[in-house]
């Protein structure tokens, strides 16, 4: 299994910033992508952004230009920069991570999240 645990969330005034930091642990043979969702009361939970162990990003078009992720493969951790943040931003954020995970039957691909860390963007 992989366990996630996020940190970082809290209360902001628009236009500030914030950090969201996500640690993975557990019987880990290799993350292959490594992200963040957020889920509004009353919508559904929405991709934020995604890096790849190569690399490669994807953002929601509304964080575009706002938000920045980065990993460190080594340590297994992943960051979220928030940067002038709207009320709009206000939601759950979900750390999610695609591994591969080694058990004595054999390896096996899942996907697994954190518990969750509010981000609340006053306006």
């Amino acid at each position: 299994q992989v366990q996630l645990v996020e940190s970082g969330g809290g209360l902001v005034q628009a236009g500030g910033s914030l950090r969201l930091s996500c640690a993975a642990s557990g019987s880990i043979f290799r993350i292959n992508a490594m992200g963040w969702y957020r889920q509004a009361p009353g919508q559904q939970r929405e991709l934020v952004a995604v890096m790849t162990s190569g690399g490669t990003t994807n953002y929601a078009d509304s964080v575009k230009g706002r938000f920045t992720i980065s990993r460190d493969n080594a340590k297994k951790t992943v960051s979220l920069q928030m940067n002038s943040l709207k009320p709009e931003d206000t939601a759950v954020y979900y750390c999610n991570a695609e591994a591969t995970v080694v058990a004595y039957y054999g390896n096996y691909d899942g996907r697994f999240w954190g518990q969750g860390t509010q981000v609340t963007v006053s306006s």
